[in-house]
């Protein structure tokens, strides 16, 4: 049984939640988001209350489903409220980043600068020229969004330099001895 899948989502005041069928809509001050659910996993509405149960309680694929539809709804819910928000540290000499209209610009140590285009739902913040914030409502693209960036150049071993997520502990290897 899975632990995750009997817990019911909430929804807060302030959040419209429509069920079609199996499609799920929530709209909250931040925005809206809407997700189809398999046909695997029972979604019922009790008040507040959003209940999911596999349709099936042999069918492996309904209780394998029953948790992760009931997480990414209360994602959906958490995201219109709250929104998501990952930080990004640039670590390394003349490493820095700045925003040229809605886009992300950063210095990497190519000998060009990288140009990020924000995609549609996705905004960036550069409060210090070393710190990159990308927020939005799905935590599914804001994670995404934040890998790719760390993707074009990963922390290395020896001096540390490189784009990490803020609070990344860098594992250091001891460089070659005279």
């Amino acid at each position: 049984m899975s632990r995750i899948g009997k817990k019911a989502v909430t929804i807060p005041s302030g959040v419209t939640l429509t069920l079609d069928g199996q499609k799920v809509t929530v709209k909250g001050p931040k925005g809206e988001l809407s997700w189809t659910v398999i046909d695997d996993v029972e979604i019922a509405q009790e008040g507040s209350d959003l209940v999911f149960k596999p349709r099936d309680e042999n069918s492996k694929r309904g209780k394998s489903m029953w948790g992760l539809s009931r997480t990414l709804v209360a994602n959906m819910v958490h995201g219109v409220t709250n929104g998501y928000e990952e930080v990004l540290e640039l670590v390394g000499v003349g490493y820095r980043a700045a925003m040229k209209g809605n886009d992300l610009s950063m210095q990497l140590g190519f000998s060009h600068d990288v140009e990020i285009p924000a995609p549609a739902g996705i905004t960036f913040v550069v409060p210090k020229q070393t710190e990159v914030r990308i927020s939005g409502i799905d935590k599914q693209q804001v994670g995404e969004t934040a890998a790719k960036i760390r993707r074009i150049r990963p922390p290395e071993p020896y001096k540390g330099k490189g784009v990490r997520y803020a609070g990344e502990k860098v594992r250091r290897k001891e460089g070659k001895k005279k």
